[in-house]
């Protein structure tokens, strides 16, 4: 485990992250001061001939120079790719010259449409301001024009390691994972981690999550997965991935519809006040 020191020049970003080694060329990001409920994880998967950002945080500090300043990466190109457009996941893609995100979600990242993005933050998550006046109300994920657009099955080819797109709609229209299928590793973004899973954001749909779940629960039938590196929390194993994704479609009924139904009216009206109602 390392937890990087300040280095000259970069005191506005070098104590914001920290990070550790996973395995050879693979790495685990965190943004120390964002609350830990709802701070997403940031995989760097390091490639022969190109490395992958997997999801960016906040935006609050510049990942890309940080991963640098400490060695991370260097003179290969790099992408950033979304498992999804919410804020805690797409907030740092305007840092990055070379962006991928879902066919589903790209319009609404290049209108940084802060509704689809969900933007819900509170000053109290931010344990430390990123500089003197900062206030949750006036955060925003910026517009981003993606370099590349993905669908189903497209591959992310890094040299040595090639990752399967797998586009499983349910928490957020163009929600996906990303499938390492040779290591048999799974980075499933917010589709499934360990934890209550989300459907009752605007763009959230409940028969869309069961197909995904059911999608999941294949890819354990087929052994196609051993390790699972999620979006939010720490990762699991396969039985883990089985379990929660066989438990949401066996949950999944009438009177979970309707609680969900009367939760996403309230999110929506929440989120279009925080956005657009000031």
């Amino acid at each position: 485990m390392s937890v990087p020191t300040e280095s000259p020049g970069t005191g506005s970003y070098s104590d914001w992250f920290w990070w550790e080694e996973v395995s050879n060329g693979l790495y685990l990001i965190r943004e120390r001061f964002f609350e830990a409920g709802k701070r997403a994880n940031i995989w760097l998967l390091q490639g022969s001939q190109r490395d992958l950002v997997i999801d960016t945080g906040l935006g609050l500090r510049n990942l890309p120079n940080y991963l640098m300043s400490v060695g991370l990466i260097g003179t290969k190109p790099v992408l950033a790719v979304v498992t999804n457009i919410h804020f805690d996941h797409s907030g740092g893609l305007h840092h990055f010259d070379r962006v991928a995100v879902h066919r589903a979600e790209a319009s609404a990242l290049m209108r940084g449409d802060n509704f689809e993005t969900a933007t819900w933050l509170y000053d109290w998550e931010v344990k430390r301001p990123p500089h003197r006046g900062w206030r949750a109300k006036n955060y925003r994920v910026q517009s981003v024009a993606p370099d590349r657009i993905l669908d189903d099955g497209d591959i992310i080819n890094l040299g040595n390691r090639q990752l399967t797109v797998l586009h499983m709609p349910g928490h957020s229209r163009g929600s996906i994972c990303l499938h390492d299928q040779e290591n048999r590793i799974l980075f499933s973004g917010d589709v499934v981690y360990n934890g209550t899973l989300i459907d009752w954001l605007p763009s959230s749909d409940i028969s869309d999550y069961i197909q995904s779940c059911k999608r999941l629960m294949t890819l354990v039938d087929n052994n196609l997965v051993v390790k699972v590196l999620p979006g939010h929390f720490d990762p699991f194993d396969a039985e883990r991935l089985y379990n929660l994704a066989s438990s949401y479609v066996a949950n999944a009924g009438v009177c979970h519809k309707i609680t969900s139904c009367g939760a996403r009216y309230i999110a929506s009206l929440t989120l279009w006040w925080k956005n657009y109602g000031k």
